[in-house]
């Protein structure tokens, strides 16, 4: 499999002898995987900075250094066990992390044998050689981690989704897929007879009698993923057409989004905390009984959402950086 691309001269070409099928598939990880390749791994794409640090601010260190191979300097190639065959593209990020943590770590090792072949792996995938299990592990929690912040963007982009499903459709029908295909991204050119696309490592491939499956994915404007090299299909995940609207949410349904992620009422204490105030403020200001406040003021302490200090007899509430990042993330 091949992760994502950089500003490159080097191209992968796909030759293509007949007029493809092109068809169109919905995948939440595929998302959530251009968020970590931008976000944790350092090959950023364009996602916006304040979803950037929102992302970096929910995962924790040991699931950061599971993901660094990702975007090692000068490689596309990942084993398959990073990236999803066609036969789970639908499934939820839930449902692949899981499979995550299922697979035994021979399988890693063997994955990782097909895609650098026999010789001695890649310095930056050894640690993972060494102790499969663990980094297993890590990448599933990192996966976790990022899609407990970007589900409620993905909730938000249904009918952003449906609407590319519409579009590639009557594309495929009415227009042929070669103009489809030329304008996914500008990293992706359609010539008379291939697809080339822009990448670390230049490679060559025939379509044949394949498909081309489409997968629009959340994720900066110069983000793709492909894989080429599929027996059974030939996939390219593109930035969604229009999602750049979806990284600033209205105050009403930033609010809304945010009150899905911790509840309605730490919601409310977050967005009140606008300066550190006391318990006795905050309960004031919220018009919530101190007893409340304290319960709530503990949950949001232990996410590290608040810092507490005590002076005198008082006890007094900040955001922390990481609730900074949270609210600048659903407010815009």
């Amino acid at each position: 499999m091949e992760t994502t691309v950089t500003r490159t001269n080097v191209w992968s070409e796909l030759r293509i002898t007949s007029a493809p099928h092109v068809s169109i598939s919905i995948s939440p990880h595929l998302t959530a995987l251009a968020m970590i390749a931008d976000a944790l791994a350092g090959r950023r794409r364009g996602l916006p900075g304040s979803w950037r640090r929102a992302v970096q601010s929910q995962v924790s260190a040991p699931a950061r250094e599971a993901v660094r191979p990702l975007a090692a300097p000068g490689y596309s190639v990942v084993p398959d066990s990073v990236v999803p065959g066609t036969a789970v593209f639908e499934a939820s990020v839930q449902a692949r992390v899981g499979m995550l943590r299922d697979i035994p770590p021979e399988s890693l090792i063997k994955d990782l044998e097909q895609a650098f072949g026999p010789g001695p792996l890649p310095e930056h995938w050894r640690p993972a050689a060494d102790r499969p299990d663990r980094w297993l592990h890590g990448y599933a929690t990192a996966l976790a981690d990022v899609w407990t912040v970007t589900e409620p963007l993905w909730r938000r982009a249904r009918p952003l989704l449906d609407r590319e499903i519409e579009r590639v459709g009557v594309a495929s029908v009415r227009g042929g897929p070669e103009p489809l295909l030329g304008m996914l991204n500008d990293r992706i050119r359609y010539g008379e007879r291939e697809l080339l696309i822009a990448d670390i490592e230049s490679s060559t491939y025939e379509l044949g009698e394949r498909r081309i499956i489409l997968v629009p994915m959340l994720a900066g404007r110069d983000a793709v993923i492909v894989s080429l090299d599929n027996p059974d299909a030939v996939w390219i995940a593109y930035p969604l057409p229009g999602a750049e609207s979806l990284w600033h949410a209205p105050a009403a349904q930033a609010l809304d989004e945010l009150s899905a992620l911790v509840g309605p009422v730490r919601a409310e204490l977050l967005n009140a905390l606008d300066r550190p105030m006391t318990m006795s403020m905050l309960a004031s200001n919220v018009r919530i009984a101190p007893s409340g406040i304290t319960y709530h003021c503990d949950r949001l302490h232990a996410a590290r959402l608040i810092s507490r200090e005590r002076r005198g007899r008082e006890v007094w509430i900040a955001r922390t950086q990481r609730a900074k990042e949270l609210l600048e993330l659903f407010h815009g």
